[in-house]
């Protein structure tokens, strides 16, 4: 009798573990997305290169997410997610193991998410996945990822909270703490609303960061000093600003798909705004207009065109106008061909790393970097993508 009771209650045990356990999940994913490109005039010499491109159209990345029912209609989450190069093996977002995403939260069905961590910001969630960069990621990306139109920017130590849908309108809000004693000093801050409806989107966002005045860098090259923020200084077009006291950025965007056909539209006002510690004695303010077209052209293969202008004016005159072109087919679910290419042309005068001379404005196409040392630059690039 004894032995009997022994065995009932640890079956009672194991049925009541396998219970919790399927009420809980964690999922390996991720992305390997590597290529081969062509890059006129990369270099201020004129020369053109010919290498390896990745992370053209999405970002490589393996990452852990999971959720546990608690009951009552919520559920703990969490998500790790690393981002890596696959032609070196090196870590991306500053050599961080989980730099692209690392949050814990908990959501309800009736009043939303709450996360804690380093998560992208509000502008990322809603406004990003309606322009055209969600299809063809780097090489439709305002020059410069100035308005982080490109993802370049992330934010630690941030809480968010992200709505419910009410029949299509959501919003979101985000504040990532500096962890000074200062208060105000190195936050940011993000607030997003978007709405939805049929082959209708619409977003709307704005984000500030703040570099706080101790420790912020006067040589040139001294690099953003935000303990909250990513920097957004990886290209010529605003490595001048990068002594800022804060950036500001408005955003908004809407996308309506017709048939095989989806248009989109967007604009940007980004500022980059200095004080007494600051290397440029003007805000800089970059005006973006964005458009795109995508087709359908079969279930396996999509087609796109897009357009970007970038004017700066305040502190230079700098304007930028950039077309891009692609094709993806679909060889399976999880796996595609890309080709992409861009087209730059650059007038004006634009800041030097210096943050106080200014020179003729050079042509840098999206964000990857290449400084042309010429008015005009092209970058073609063939790839293939696998998510798992």
């Amino acid at each position: 009798m004894k032995r009997l009771a022994l065995t009932s209650l640890s079956l009672a045990l194991l049925g009541t573990a396998g219970a919790a356990q399927a009420q809980s999940s964690v999922t390996l994913y991720g992305v390997i997305d590597a290529g081969l490109s062509y890059v006129s005039n990369a270099d201020q010499a004129g020369n053109h290169r010919w290498g390896t491109q990745n992370g053209t159209l999405s970002g490589s990345r393996w990452g852990l997410k999971g959720q546990e029912d608690l009951g009552g209609g919520l559920k703990a989450i969490f998500q790790l997610e690393n981002g890596f190069d696959p032609g070196t093996g090196q870590l991306n977002q500053g050599g961080r193991e989980f730099g692209r995403q690392a949050f814990v939260g908990v959501t309800g069905d009736s009043w939303g998410t709450v996360t804690l961590g380093r998560q992208y910001d509000p502008s990322v969630d809603m406004v990003q996945g309606i322009t055209g960069d969600n299809y063809w990621g780097s090489t439709g990306a305002t020059p410069g990822d100035v308005d982080n139109y490109d993802n370049t920017l992330r934010v630690s130590n941030a809480v968010k909270y992200v709505s419910p849908n009410f029949a299509g309108f959501q919003f979101e809000g985000l504040y990532g703490f500096s962890n000074l004693t200062t208060t105000g000093q190195g936050q940011t801050w993000s607030g997003a609303a978007s709405y939805t409806n049929g082959p209708l989107a619409l977003a709307a966002s704005y984000l500030y960061v703040n570099n706080p005045s101790a420790g912020r860098p006067t040589p040139a090259g001294g690099g953003w000093n935000s303990p909250s923020s990513d920097s957004l200084f990886q290209t010529p077009i605003n490595i001048g600003y990068q002594t800022a006291k804060a950036i500001g950025i408005a955003r908004a965007a809407g996308q309506y798909a017709i048939g095989p056909f989806t248009f989109g539209a967007s604009y940007s006002n980004a500022q980059y705004k200095n004080d007494g510690n600051s290397l440029f004695t003007q805000y800089e303010k970059f005006d973006i207009g964005n458009g795109f077209v995508n087709w359908q052209l079969s279930p396996a293969l999509l087609l796109g065109l897009g357009y970007t202008y970038t004017h700066a004016h305040g502190d230079t005159s700098a304007t930028y106008n950039q077309v891009n072109i692609g094709a993806d087919y679909s060889l399976s679910k999880r796996t595609d061909l890309y080709t992409t290419a861009a087209w730059q042309h650059a007038s004006g005068t634009q800041k030097n790393a210096d943050g106080t001379t200014t020179s003729t404005a050079q042509a840098s196409v999206a964000d990857f970097g290449y400084l042309s040392g010429s008015s005009h630059q092209e970058i073609v690039i063939v790839g293939i993508r696998h998510k798992f």
